[in-house]
């Protein structure tokens, strides 16, 4: 199993210096920005006019009397209402009050506003408004309900005068709306309390005639009217349920009194249905029978005596089977005078509810209205009692809604403008300006930035990093701090060569001065150090600047080979390096502008291999001349040049293709 990968904890790190990155690259456009903002911010804070502040606090209650309302109890105090400040603080700079403020003769500020606006006459209340309103500043005393009127001006006695005034006048602003709508509402209330007058007599009188016309003895008028039927019907059915429990009894005796023998009838009897005739003759043959007994025992069964008893114990077993018999029958005829008795009862019952619900249906216009009567009496009375209870509270102190808590006094020292605050606030917002400038601008570069952005990019490896601003290493000598970068650049050419036998190479770029010329010119230096015999071709025909590193003519050269004014030895020269040779491009005729793609262009490549180690071809930019293209696909190996924070990435990204679309070999 394949062990977790470690985490990369550099990624923050990375971040951050991406960011230093920037801000180290952009600092000029930081600063610059930064500069100007806080110059700015400080001119104009030192060339602003002082003014000082003064304020007045206030504390402000919804509508409330001083004492208890009339059938209130005890005021209860409103919790705290937000949107109830916001309105007040509006109301404050309304011009209902503000207008008097204005208008005041104490104040006179249509003069003193005028005067400071140069104006030759007194300004209006309109036109002063906007100023006053721009001067005063309403706040919430934090986690109270007190108010804040703070007031700005360059006079510091005018300010505390301004603020005061703005709450005197608030004050009784906000009274005489309190008492204006109490008196407002009462007059409402007694027009609506006359027409509910009339509402009412009217009513009276429809009950009234209902009553006489339908003949209801109505004494109590608190109450309403109802019939006798519902007791009538309530006595029936107690008589029904009374009638209908004895006939359970009855029919459950004789189902049980059914079910017994002679003998056990003889003995149920007496205890449930008592009778004293029965319980007479079960005695006169009880007493028979004991003396019976006896005298069987004495006398012969002929005796006279003994035929006598026998005789009267039989004549009594005949009739207390009459009696029993005759009891059974009675309990049979209980049963059904109940039964008769109950559907009696019903007939009745269902008679009464007929009568009931005709009373009612004919009573029904004169119940709804008393009703609505009775209604229209209780509205007539609950809005006399409301202008009873608005004419008491409309009397009421009401002081206590708006109460002065601190007056306002002149200010000492000025407030505005605040200098250390807005200092710091241009220091600040400049910071934030150039970061954000900084940053903007970086993320509309697309330039290459990174190795990272290189490689993402174009997908191909890195062959090498040469700092900026290098010089010709064949000036500053094999000990060059330089000479290293590009040491690590020969070494990973030769360590990329698919072919060891390639020992053509060419620099291309997107566009100019990315530093094709110095990279080839001090590649093919690090190699002829190493004991290599190279060639440096300047095939950069148009604008040819090699010879001009080493100092050189560049009268012939290339173009004269080609076009075969001269021979190979006499165009190439030697330099310093004992082991590298250079070939300048020579002077382009302007009717041999594509002697590069020639054929004997890809004749010479294919010489000048075989004579050195290593050849090397300087070259035009990709992107505008053709010749570029040329080399690329003539030479064994090429290489894309890429300064940094030079071109846009795509630029970049069209020069590696148009590499791969000819055939060249790109190493990286």
């Amino acid at each position: 199993m394949e062990a977790p990968k470690p985490q990369n904890t550099s990624d923050s790190k990375l971040h951050f210096l991406d960011y230093w990155r920037i801000i180290r690259i952009r600092k000029t456009v930081i600063l610059a920005v930064f500069l100007l903002v806080v110059l700015t911010t400080t001119a104009v804070t030192f060339l602003l006019p002082q003014s000082y502040s003064s304020t007045v606090r206030i504390e402000v209650k919804k509508d409330s009397t001083d004492i208890a309302p009339l059938l209130m109890g005890v005021q209860q105090e409103a919790g705290f209402d937000p949107y109830f400040i916001q309105t007040e603080f509006e109301k404050i700079k309304s011009k209902e009050v503000l207008y008097e403020v204005i208008d005041d003769p104490g104040l006179d500020l249509k003069a003193k506003f005028g005067e400071r606006m140069g104006a030759d006459a007194y300004l209006t209340t309109a036109e002063v408004y906007p100023f006053l309103v721009q001067a005063i500043d309403v706040r919430q005393t934090r986690n109270t309900s007190l108010i804040e009127i703070r007031v700005f001006d360059e006079d510091p006695a005018l300010a505390s005068q301004i603020a005061n005034s703005v709450a005197a006048y608030y004050k009784t602003n906000r009274l005489q709306r309190s008492g204006g709508a109490s008196d407002s509402s009462i007059v409402i209330l007694e027009e609506q309390l006359k027409k509910q007058s009339n509402q009412v007599e009217l009513v009276q009188a429809e009950v009234d005639a209902l009553r006489k016309s339908l003949k209801i003895a109505d004494i109590d008028a608190g109450g309403l009217v109802s019939t006798l039927e519902p007791q009538v019907i309530r006595m029936i059915e107690q008589d029904r349920i009374s009638a209908k429990a004895l006939q359970v009894r009855y029919e459950t005796m004789l189902k049980q009194l059914g079910s017994l023998s002679p003998k056990e009838l003889r003995s149920a009897l007496p205890t449930t249905q008592p009778d004293a005739q029965l319980l007479e003759l079960l005695s006169k043959l009880s007493a028979t029978q004991n003396e019976l007994a006896l005298r069987e025992g004495e006398l012969g069964p002929d005796n006279p005596s003994l035929v006598k008893l026998q005789s009267l114990a039989l004549n009594l077993n005949e009739q207390i089977d009459i009696r029993v018999t005759g009891i059974l029958k009675s309990l049979e005829v209980q049963a059904a005078v109940q039964a008769a008795n109950i559907a009696a009862l019903e007939s009745e019952v269902e008679k009464a509810k007929i009568r009931e619900a005709n009373l009612t249906e004919s009573y029904r216009p004169y119940f709804l209205a008393k009703r609505n009567m009775e209604t229209q009496q209780r509205v007539y009375e609950t809005i006399n009692l409301r202008i009873v209870q608005e004419r008491i509270d409309g009397s009421l102190p009401k002081a206590s809604i708006v109460q002065v808590i601190d007056k306002a006094e002149p200010g000492v020292r000025p407030v505005r403008p605040n200098i250390p605050l807005n200092i710091v606030l241009g220091v600040v917002v400049g910071l934030m300006m150039g970061f954000g400038l900084a940053f903007f601008i970086e993320y509309l570069d697309t330039s290459v930035k990174t190795i990272d952005d290189v490689e993402r990019a174009l997908q191909a490896p890195v062959m090498g990093v040469i700092p900026q601003n290098v010089g010709a290493l064949i000036d500053e000598g094999p000990d060059s701090p330089h000479a290293e970068a590009y040491r690590v650049l020969r070494t990973n050419i030769l360590f990329s060569r698919k072919n060891p036998a390639w020992n053509s190479l060419t620099v291309v770029s997107g566009g100019a001065g990315e530093g094709k010329s110095t990279t080839i010119f001090n590649l093919a230096t690090i190699f002829a150090q190493q004991g290599q015999r190279v060639l440096i071709v300047d095939s950069d025909l148009r604008r040819p600047s090699l010879h001009k590193i080493l100092g050189v003519s560049n009268s012939m050269g290339l173009t004269n080979f080609l076009l075969k004014q001269n021979t190979l030895d006499e165009v190439v020269q030697t330099t310093k390096v004992p082991m590298l040779h250079f070939l300048p491009s020579g002077k382009l005729p302007s009717s041999s502008l594509g002697i590069l793609s020639s054929t004997q262009m890809k004749d010479f490549v294919k010489d000048i291999k075989s004579r050195y180690d290593f050849v090397f071809f300087d070259s035009p930019p990709i992107m505008g001349v053709s010749d570029a293209s040329v080399l690329a696909s003539a030479v064994d190996m090429a290489l894309l040049v890429i300064q940094y924070r030079k071109y846009p990435q795509a630029m970049t990204i069209r020069a590696k293709q148009m590499v791969e679309k000819v055939g060249g070999n790109l190493m990286g």
